[in-house]
């Protein structure tokens, strides 16, 4: 089988790189990657030399190229089928893709008032209402899925699946941003949090020196 190529932005900042990068990691599949500095007079050059729709993460396999994370890691979830990067259960799996889709598609206020910054010291941020019921609604989402599905294991539905993955970001945002939360969600956050996965990835991001502004809401 030809060698997975995953192209990425900063560790720091690309909660979309972020997400393909942490079910490959976590589920235990060799890849190689290569990091693209975002927001620099280089950055859009060399994303084009990977994919036309300008942006990352991207993944090679091959001749195959594929963009965006939810994609990237449906396409894992069949090359792979033994690692069920989605859950067994049909049920299970309508949710986890109901979630995950959500988590793609929505929250824009908690995004626009926390975005992912690795290295940002932990304090709280100004948050309107709006990112409350952002807020409210994840943990909801978190709660209701480890209750349901979750039992006999860490994660939202027992083992690591696609959907922590693209909620990995979340935790991040939640933790570096300060955000109250239940003791529910506090622990589901340090089981992210705690993977060796997502520490693998934090040294590394906390090994960066590029700066991008708009990402630093101080």
């Amino acid at each position: 089988m030809s060698k997975l190529h995953l192209v990425i932005g900063n560790k720091n900042y690309s909660s979309w790189s972020l997400r393909p990068w942490m079910a490959l990691s976590m589920a235990g599949i060799p890849f190689r990657e290569t990091v693209i500095p975002l927001d620099a007079p280089e950055t859009a050059a060399a994303i084009a030399e990977h994919s036309a729709a300008g942006r990352v993460p991207v993944l090679h396999h091959g001749r195959q190229t594929v963009w965006e994370s939810l994609a990237i890691m449906e396409y894992l979830a069949e090359l792979f089928p033994e690692k069920h990067l989605w859950p067994k259960a049909i049920s299970a799996r309508a949710v986890a893709r109901s979630i995950s889709n959500e988590m793609h598609a929505g929250f824009s206020a908690l995004r626009n008032a926390c975005p992912m910054n690795i290295r940002r010291p932990r304090k709280p941020v100004p948050m309107t209402e709006a990112v409350h019921r952002d807020i409210a609604r994840i943990e909801h989402i978190w709660r209701g899925c480890r209750a349901k599905f979750g039992k006999g294991g860490k994660f939202l539905f027992g083992r690591f699946s696609i959907a922590d993955a693209m909620y990995t970001p979340v935790v991040s945002r939640f933790e570096t941003s300060a955000v109250p939360v239940a003791a529910e969600t506090r622990a589901y956050m340090d089981e992210v949090l705690n993977t060796p996965a997502f520490r693998s990835w934090k040294d590394a991001a906390l090994q960066e020196s590029w700066i991008v502004p708009s990402d630093e809401v101080d």
